[in-house]
């Protein structure tokens, strides 16, 4: 498929490809790290992540937070007791070329300010399993904890325990250690496990990474511990002292504590020393007896990993270089459309199902009516200006265990009663006009309020984990409880009891409730009413505002009340409002527009007020950075820097809890200016605003 490169955008192209870019890949991740079931390819993912990283680094304040650049992992599951990591458990970024391999090493350098010094990497199999977090205290295994969304897994203590090689008791480690790493399935005792499931009529696992997972999260451990589960260590959170002084020492430390690490682990000196070893475990792979799906660099020295720290989802000293994608052909059997939370009508390809390296696919996204006729978002052709049409003879591709993506079509196999794909004018659940405005990919259900279709994905995405997360009120619950009546907005879950006033006693005589299910329900909706503001803000399911953005609005606003006098008295383009909005590091044109225009619409507020009048918000709380001089400042860099780089200076400011803007304006702080300032100084003094030079700023930090 062709697509026009990123620097081929023209900025309103861009809006739009964000846009979908945004959707797509934030389902895509809470189906593979949150339910075990992902509906993307690894491939598929991966260049879509890394499509919108180059258009949101061409167009920066178009950026709406809502995209992979910003996401790690999902949601912890019900069912399973929520642990806060110590230390936050995060993605990495990926490299799908020898050029991105050598880039990776050019960033770091630059960064750290190394010309020719030596720099030594390790590279590692990145094993294609479920991370897992095992904390240790004074030598014995207290807790297991799963990614979750980066910042809370779910507790698997106990499931953790019956994997025979993860230890119980540690020697000679440290007070406290956290030892991360993978949980996995080998392939032999994978095919041993679906044929036990297919003798007892139990459903198939589709590769041996669903089946860890699935394993691993069972809530009977009975279960996990009969099933054949490994584990791989290769990192480590929270720790009372230092396990080493490189990452190849910190590994061999964890294998004299009898954790198994991968053999193929190597130091290495550049980048073409990375490549090659890659070369080894791409030809390895297929005679290993788990799954791989790339390859994992890191900075050796753990004094350069501490300098380079992290970005927001990602460390920047690590890099999975990722193996490329495996192709299938099979029939398009039908095209239908689902709508979502926001109107949008999206097309699904039902395939025959087609097995694709090891793994039988039989459903694909097609994005949008101008993917299925062959045109791109620009109305550039694609796979050469073909159709798709029900019936199709199509290519598709994938590279890890999930759903593949069409890539092509052979029109020498098109049936002869193929026609073209009419895509609907109409909604498909409500008949309400289904239109599309100028400039953009999707069309919309009108039906707003009255589309069925909406009202239930926008009550499912306010119980999703990531929002309200409520307990025994998941999206099988809601859809029962709209279609009865009972539900149709996010405050009706907060007076459902009050409004029947036998609401126990009608629950608890419904099919599938007792008495003990309906208790705890009631009790987990009142459990709700204090909600983290980010999670609310999230929850209210306003286009463009993904979990991240709604977590920077929060923390911008501090609580409720200011939040919303500021954005109901905000204007778009205009006034201090639109600018303090526009000032939140993250925050673009967008996603401020959006939000505004939400709180401008009377019925929508009027919701939202509703809501909000039945709840407690939890104000955000600011984070301890030690009585810094500069915390909550917001602070602008300008000019050369000298004594570190821009980037290593920003991390620095962020950590002690200032934020870092990339304009001065009467919010401003501090302007911290090296030689060759220029305009941003001349507009500092014009406002007031305190300029010091980079010792003056190393001084104020405590780093001179």
């Amino acid at each position: 498929m062709t697509e026009k490169a990123p620097h081929d955008l023209s900025r309103e192209e861009a809006k739009i490809e964000l846009q979908r870019l945004a959707k797509i890949l934030a389902k895509a991740n809470v189906d593979y790290h949150g339910e075990d079931a992902p509906q993307m390819s690894d491939a598929d993912y991966d260049r879509l992540k890394k499509r919108n990283l180059e258009i949101e680094e061409r167009f920066p304040d178009l950026k709406l937070e809502s995209s992979p650049t910003e996401q790690v992992g999902a949601a912890p599951r019900d069912g399973f007791g929520k642990i806060k990591h110590r230390q936050r458990m995060l993605s990495l970024a990926n490299a799908f070329s020898d050029e991105d391999v050598f880039a990776f090493e050019e960033r770091i350098r630059k960064f750290l300010g190394l010309n020719e010094q030596p720099l030594e990497f390790t590279a590692e199999p990145k094993i294609d399993g479920l991370s897992l977090s095992l904390r240790y205290e004074n030598g014995e295994l207290v807790y297991a904890a799963t990614r979750g969304d980066g910042e809370i897994g779910e507790n698997v203590t106990e499931n953790a325990k019956t994997i025979s090689n993860i230890p119980k008791n540690l020697n000679d480690a440290p007070k406290v250690l956290e030892v991360r790493g993978e949980v996995y399935m080998s392939h032999r005792d994978f095919e041993a496990l679906n044929k036990q499931q297919d003798k007892l009529g139990e459903k198939l696992f589709a590769n041996p990474r669903n089946a860890a997972a699935g394993s691993l999260r069972q809530l009977d451990s009975s279960i996990t511990a009969s099933r054949p589960l490994m584990f791989f260590a290769y990192a480590w959170g929270e720790t009372s002292e230092p396990l080493a002084v490189t990452q190849m020492e910190a590994i061999e430390r964890l294998k004299s504590l009898k954790f198994d690490v991968n053999p193929f682990t190597k130091v290495l000196r550049n980048s073409q020393d990375l490549i090659d070893h890659y070369r080894v475990i791409e030809q390895a792979r297929a005679d290993l007896d788990y799954d791989i799906d790339g390859v994992v660099y890191k900075v050796n020295d753990l004094a350069y990993q501490n300098r380079l720290g992290f970005r927001s989802t990602t460390p920047r000293w690590a890099i999975a270089h990722k193996f490329p994608a495996e192709l299938a052909w099979t029939h398009l059997e039908k095209i239908e459309i689902q709508v979502g939370r926001t109107g949008a009508l999206s097309p699904v390809a039902r395939l025959t199902p087609v097995t694709v390296g090891g793994v039988v696919v039989s459903n694909a996204t097609l994005h949008n009516e101008d993917y299925i006729v062959g045109r791109g978002n620009s109305g550039e052709e694609i796979r050469g200006g073909k159709d798709l049409r029900e019936g199709d003879w199509v290519q598709v591709y994938r590279a890890g265990d999930v759903i593949p993506k069409v890539s092509d079509v052979d029109l020498g196999k098109r049936p002869e009663t193929a026609v073209p794909y009419q895509f609907p004018t109409e909604c498909p659940d409500c008949k309400s006009p289904a239109v599309r405005e100028e400039g953009d990919s999707v069309r919309r259900c009108t039906g707003g309020l009255i589309c069925p279709a909406q009202a239930v994905e926008k009550l499912k995405h306010f119980v999703s984990r990531s929002a309200f997360d409520i307990e025994g009120l998941g999206a099988k619950q809601v859809e029962q409880f709209y279609n009865d009546g009972w539900i149709s907005s996010p405050a009706d879950i907060f007076t459902l009891k009050e409004r029947f006033s036998e609401g126990l006693q009608q629950l608890r005589n419904r099919e599938g409730w007792g008495e003990k299910s309906a208790t705890k329900l009631f009790t987990a909706i009142d459990e709700k009413r204090e909600i983290p503001l980010g999670k609310l803000i999230f929850g209210l399911g306003i286009r463009h505002i993904g979990e991240n953005s709604a977590n920077l609005i929060a923390r911008h606003y501090k609580n409720w009340d200011t939040f919303f006098d500021a954005v109901t008295n905000a204007n778009v383009g205009d006034g201090a409002e639109w600018e303090d909005l526009l000032s939140v590091d993250g925050i673009g044109h967008v996603l401020a527009e959006s939000l505004i225009e939400t709180f401008k619409n009377e019925k929508e507020r009027a919701e939202i007020e509703r809501l909000v009048s039945l709840l407690d918000p939890i104000p955000v709380e600011i984070a301890d950075t030690g009585n810094s001089a500069v915390q909550g400042k917001t602070i602008v860099f300008t000019g050369s820097l000298e004594k570190m780089t821009r980037s290593e200076a920003k991390a620095r400011a962020e950590s002690l809890g200032a934020k870092v803007s990339g304009s001065v304006s009467g919010k401003t702080d501090l302007l911290v200016a090296g030689p060759g300032a220029g305009s941003k100084a001349k507009k500092a003094a014009d406002l007031g605003i305190e300029t010091i030079s980079e010792d003056d700023w190393l001084a104020l930090i405590g780093d001179a």
